[in-house]
């Protein structure tokens, strides 16, 4: 038993489609600005260079 698809079904998709995409802009925005802000609030990361690396004088235990 086949069932036609009426005016009303494709009405309520596109309504559906429009409602749906719009959520999905708005909360992907929200999730942006929220990682845009967890960034900018970390502190910044130290990249080591050799004279970090290496200790100013060698520890020795005896």
């Amino acid at each position: 038993m086949g069932t036609s698809l009426t005016p009303d079904f494709w009405r309520l998709f596109a309504v559906l489609l429009v409602v749906f995409a719009a959520a999905t802009v708005v909360v992907s925005a929200g999730l942006d600005a929220l990682v845009v802000r967890m960034l900018r609030h970390r502190p910044p990361a130290t990249r080591p260079n050799r004279t970090t690396d290496q200790p100013e004088r060698p520890l020795a235990h005896y």
